[in-house]
């Protein structure tokens, strides 16, 4: 009888502490459930320990939603605002250069008026375009056309394609290649517009009369392309942000262009499952994809 009394007491008061643990348990998740992501729990849980690292994980995964989420909405609300100004821009000087053109009487004027005409309406295609495809891209609405590609001589092909822009910017190009092919399955128009859009980058925000690095290697089954060049404006922006819609290395947003560019390369990349790095330090900027 005095040893069932004892072993009562010792029930009960093991009872109640798994009792009180549980009800912690049943607190944070509670908190949890109602959007505390802050909650914490610091004491010992004893045989519910276990389920304090699973809640952690819990919280980063909500935390990490939360902050994805945000930031959607926040470069939808950027999208338009940088929509509406690239858009707007151009079409103003097409209507604007349209109304002078009705009322001038100077050839020489309206020659001058129409190369105006021309060249936003270019501007004005290439938005365009380049909307289509990111929007393409992003949809997965996209039909590959994977053949066997010479990454080197396909490299070779629109660099010099771009000789004009590349010696109007003043840059020269140090290229690195292995002599055999480095031949990999692959869209060719798609990573035609990769090595493209990069060279084009490259052209705009170079600093002038500098070296431009371009590496392309095999390394443990992988194919590497490496470019560096020396920035003309300060990289005071996260490298990350460089593939998002519309952000651009110039703030003001001055040079032609979409601001498309490297979102669409890594749009095209990641389709066929390959991989881009973009590093900054402290002026150099670096570009890195692997297939």
């Amino acid at each position: 009888v005095i040893y069932s009394i004892i072993l009562f007491f010792i029930l009960r008061k093991y009872y109640k502490d798994i009792k009180r643990k549980y009800a912690r348990l049943l607190e944070a998740t509670g908190e949890l459930a109602k959007g505390n992501m802050n909650v914490e729990i610091k004491k010992n849980l004893g045989m519910f320990n276990p389920f304090k690292p699973e809640i952690e994980k819990i919280q980063e995964g909500y935390k990490k939603a939360v902050e994805e989420e945000i930031k959607s909405q926040r470069m939808k609300t950027e999208l338009i605002t940088n929509v509406s100004h690239d858009l707007k821009t151009p079409l103003t000087a097409i209507i604007t250069y349209v109304n002078l053109l009705k009322e001038e009487k100077d050839e020489e004027k309206q020659k001058e008026y129409i190369d105006v005409l021309e060249r936003k309406s270019l501007r004005l295609k290439v938005l365009i375009e380049d909307l289509f495809e990111i929007s393409k891209a992003n949809s997965q609405n996209v039909t590959l056309n994977v053949v066997d590609v010479d990454i080197i001589n396909l490299f070779k092909q629109v660099k010099l394609e771009m000789e004009d822009k590349i010696a109007a910017a003043g840059l020269e190009f140090r290229c690195d290649y292995p002599e055999e092919k480095i031949v990999i399955p692959l869209d060719s128009q798609k990573t035609y517009r990769i090595f493209e859009n990069l060279l084009v980058n490259i052209t705009k925000y170079a600093m002038p009369h500098t070296r431009v690095y371009v590496q392309i290697f095999r390394k443990e089954g992988k194919t590497i392309i490496r470019l560096k060049n020396i920035s003309a404006a300060e990289l005071n922006f996260k490298p990350e942000e460089l593939t998002e819609r519309f952000v651009r290395g110039d703030v003001s947003r001055n040079t032609e262009g979409s601001g498309l560019g490297l979102a669409i390369v890594k749009s095209f990349v990641e389709l066929q499952k390959g991989e881009l790095k973009i590093e900054t330090e402290a002026d150099l900027f670096k570009v890195e994809i692997q297939f």
